[in-house]
């Protein structure tokens, strides 16, 4: 049965909060997965201290992710994205795509983006929308 890694929606009304999640292709979106690989909480967040730039918080288990796409399993477009913020994935939608595309072209090594800690979001028109922060963690504490 095919695998894909993909966002199941938690939280209240107007203030959403995803974990991803690997579950079979043909089951429903919050329905039990096989594993839950970190959390997403796409609103932006004042950093403590109240001084700084708003961010979006990611926590991730890569070395899961990286197996998990080893062995095939075939990321949403969602959760694509989110992991080629984090460096598991070539970005292939939006800005990011086309500059990491254009690099490519123009035989420049590497990706547009990379797998740094902080890192700059550009919106599809090209706005700087704010910070996402990439936390890695390891084994069982992406779900808390």
């Amino acid at each position: 049965m095919v695998v894909k890694i993909r966002l199941a929606r938690f939280g209240k009304r107007h203030a959403p909060f995803y974990n991803i999640v690997v579950a079979h292709a043909r089951t429903a979106r919050n329905s039990l997965p096989l594993e839950v690989l970190g959390t997403y909480d796409p609103i932006p967040r004042v950093p403590i201290g109240g001084e700084g730039r708003k961010y979006k918080d990611l926590r991730l288990d890569t070395s899961r992710a990286k197996y998990w796409l080893g062995v095939g399993a075939q990321p949403s477009d969602p959760a694509w994205r989110l992991l080629s913020m984090v460096g598991l994935l070539e970005p292939r939608f939006g800005v990011e795509g086309k500059i990491a595309r254009r690099a490519r072209e123009e035989g420049m090594v590497g990706s547009a983006g990379g797998g740094q800690g902080n890192q700059e979001m550009v919106g599809v028109q090209g706005e700087e929308v704010g910070e996402v922060r990439v936390e890695e963690v390891q084994g069982g504490e992406a779900a808390t």
